[in-house]
């Protein structure tokens, strides 16, 4: 039998195949990682529900069908979790927040019913910031979570369970979503590769919305290879959700070859500006590891790309307003103030500048697929900033203690491809000198997820593995 180290350090890919040639059982691995999210859950309040039992019960199960042939993919027996906006049946699903303190919904989001029928093992529910309206994750109702890279840190929002979860290995996968950047700003503050895809590519029912034309539902992971292969999960057409796409899905993990031979990449000049220190070098290394793995790299301009965080924000003020409107009237004082303050934000939103952020998307996209005309990918830097500092109140904070503009220093980078749509995926590239994670965002064509998958792939493998944080 394994220790707990060892069934802790396994990707999904490797821990999956593993299960199925009956080297690791779903019962071991999964006691390990409840034991792991017990030492730790205080500390980083990564989760909000723990679904211990359930989880146990599961594993058995999944256990018998293996000994039975029954194999059904690479997550089946793997211990996920979940943000908690997911619908899970007969689990307590929050959205982070005080109004639904009390809610078990009765039936299952799409994507966790996906994971489900893939054998997944669900270890429970997620923290966020409330409903997922922030990108810091400091949450008044069920806690602050934080970053196991760093304690004083934020794990970034709005999915920061589902970041922090990854990086402190008390899930093998992780679901996040992503309205302005809330999968990708995680990832990249906790080291984890995020996937957002293009955006109706993965079903919505059953996930709490925020500003329903903007939002996507996708991985949160340890590797590149692991997030193709939850995506191949959870993403297609659901008969449940209008907006998801028709689009056929593709085996993602099959050209996850390392080689980017003829490969065009465009990096986009107007996000290069405001790189603090460490983000600029270590961007600018992974730029030159693409170049030896042969792909061609060259500066490309988008020229209203700048617009993009405006556009996100009109948008989901707007959208937010909508759909908490009711529970506005009746329980706004059971909201957090920045939740609440945005709520209220977005019922003064005149309807002239929602219309106008609407109609601006069109152009937004068409700029960025004419640059894609020249190249395979684009990328970008995820963040300015590595990793803020908490206060004692919630906000983040610079080194020198000035608070951080969340909006130049991350939403900047992040929101473009929720106004357009786009995949995009945030990976690590290595760690600042004060050991915070670094990292890029690869951004692809519509319905392209299998494109920026390869790209990301070639080069995490020449990366190689970036140290773990020192819980």
């Amino acid at each position: 039998m394994a220790n707990q180290a060892e069934l802790l350090s396994f990707d999904v890919a490797t821990l999956g195949e593993k299960i199925r040639t009956r080297e690791i059982s779903p019962v071991e691995v999964t006691d390990a990682y409840l034991e792991r999210i017990d030492e730790f859950r205080e500390r980083l309040l990564a989760y909000i529900t723990v679904n211990r039992e359930d989880a146990r019960t599961a594993a058995r199960n999944a256990e018998a069908e293996l000994m039975a042939g029954d194999w059904r993919g690479p997550f089946h027996g793997v211990p996920i979790a979940l943000k908690d906006l997911c619908y899970t049946r007969g689990v307590l699903t929050t959205g982070g927040s005080k109004i639904l303190a009390d809610f078990v919904p009765d039936f299952d989001c799409t994507v966790w019913a996906r994971l489900r029928e893939a054998g997944a093992v669900l270890l429970g529910k997620l923290n966020l910031h409330e409903f997922a309206s922030g990108a810091t994750n400091t949450n008044p109702h069920w806690g602050t979570c934080r970053n196991p890279y760093n304690l004083e840190r934020i794990p970034g929002g709005s999915s920061g369970g589902s970041g922090a979860a990854i990086a402190s290995r008390t899930a093998a996968a992780t679901i996040g979503t992503d309205t302005g950047g809330s999968i990708r700003i995680p990832a990249a503050f906790c080291g984890c590769v995020g996937m957002k895809p293009t955006w109706s590519r993965v079903s919505r029912y059953g996930v709490l919305p925020l500003a329903d034309s903007l939002d996507h539902t996708g991985p949160i992971t340890r590797t590149v290879r692991d997030a193709a292969l939850m995506l191949q999960v959870i993403a297609g057409h659901d008969p449940h959700d209008s907006t998801s796409s028709t689009e056929p899905v593709p085996d993602y993990a099959a050209n996850l070859n390392g080689d980017l031979t003829g490969v065009r990449i465009g990096i986009i000049a107007e996000l290069l500006t405001g790189l603090s220190d460490e983000v600029a070098l270590s961007f600018n290394a992974a730029l030159r590891e693409l170049r030896i793995l042969g792909a061609a790299v060259e500066e490309v301009k988008i020229a209203n790309i700048g617009t993009c965080s405006t556009i996100a924000t009109n948008i989901m003020f707007a959208e937010a307003a909508e759909y908490h409107e009711q529970w506005m009237r009746t329980r706004a004082h059971e909201y957090g103030h920045d939740v609440r303050r945005m709520l209220e934000a977005g019922m003064i939103t005149p309807a002239v500048y929602y219309v106008r952020a609407q109609r601006s998307r069109a152009a937004i996209l068409a700029e960025t697929l004419k640059a894609l005309e020249r190249f395979t990918v684009l990328v970008a830097p995820t963040a300015a900033i590595p990793a803020p500092r908490i206060d004692v109140g919630g906000r983040a904070l610079l080194d020198s203690g000035a608070p951080v503009d969340m909006v130049a220093s991350v939403l900047r980078f992040t929101a473009p491809f929720n106004v357009t749509g786009q995949p995009s995926l945030a990976l690590p590239t290595g760690l600042s000198p004060n050991g915070l994670p670094l990292s890029m965002q690869i951004i692809g064509k519509p319905f392209d997820e299998a494109t920026v998958f390869k790209v990301a792939d070639a080069y995490e493998r020449a990366r190689g593995s970036i140290p773990e944080p020192k819980l």
